[in-house]
């Protein structure tokens, strides 16, 4: 074999050798953010759990009070059904409009259960209760994990969707099929100033 040939050849493979580990390195480098995004997305629905199985004993303390409120009670209940009955996927994470839905309907539950904490209000006795008390106690905590957790999430899928798309990333998240995940958005309502009145 003549020289020229043999440093060629080594060139080549030199180069090839380059683009492997530059290409290794990016996917196991989206990979990794993948997982994060998936994580913190598996912390929002632990979270959103928690909260779901605490409302069916705060219905039941609040139903030996107030049990002629039958109206609240049967909309909270309906609310952690609707949620119950969502078929979540991977795919719920990159899709704006899954995700919007899910949000929609844990947003329905959020109402109905201050809806149902508004007409604790009307029974004195209810809120004396040690069971009530621990119970709406928990679900304030839960309430305050899940707007931790939706953040972390947001920065999770915020810090995946930029790797996705920079250079030379963008090529190889596109060749591979590494799709931006979706955010976490202000509930509509929340857009608006409410208005106080004295």
């Amino acid at each position: 074999m003549n020289r020229s040939l043999l440093i060629t050849l080594g060139v080549v493979g030199g180069a090839v050798l380059i683009l492997g580990l530059i290409f290794g390195g990016t996917y196991n480098s989206l990979v990794q953010g993948e997982e994060r995004v998936s994580e913190a997305w598996a912390q929002v629905e632990n979270v959103y759990q928690r909260r779901l199985d605490l409302v069916p004993n705060l219905v039941e303390t609040v139903k030996g009070y107030a049990s002629h409120e039958r109206e609240t009670l049967e909309a909270v209940v309906e609310a952690r059904s609707k949620i119950s009955q969502l078929n979540l996927s991977p795919k719920t994470i990159t899709d704006p409009q899954a995700l919007a839905g899910f949000e929609a309907a844990q947003q329905g539950l959020s109402a109905a259960l201050s809806r149902l904490l508004v007409l604790v209000e009307r029974y004195p006795d209810l809120k004396a209760n040690q069971n009530f008390l621990t119970l709406q106690s928990q679900l304030e905590g839960t309430e305050n994990r899940i707007a931790v957790e939706r953040m972390r999430f947001n920065e999770a899928a915020r810090s995946f969707n930029t790797q996705v798309r920079v250079f030379p990333n963008n090529f190889v998240a596109v060749w591979l099929g590494f799709q931006r995940k979706a955010y976490f958005a202000a509930d509509e309502a929340a857009r608006v100033a409410p208005t106080v009145k004295f």
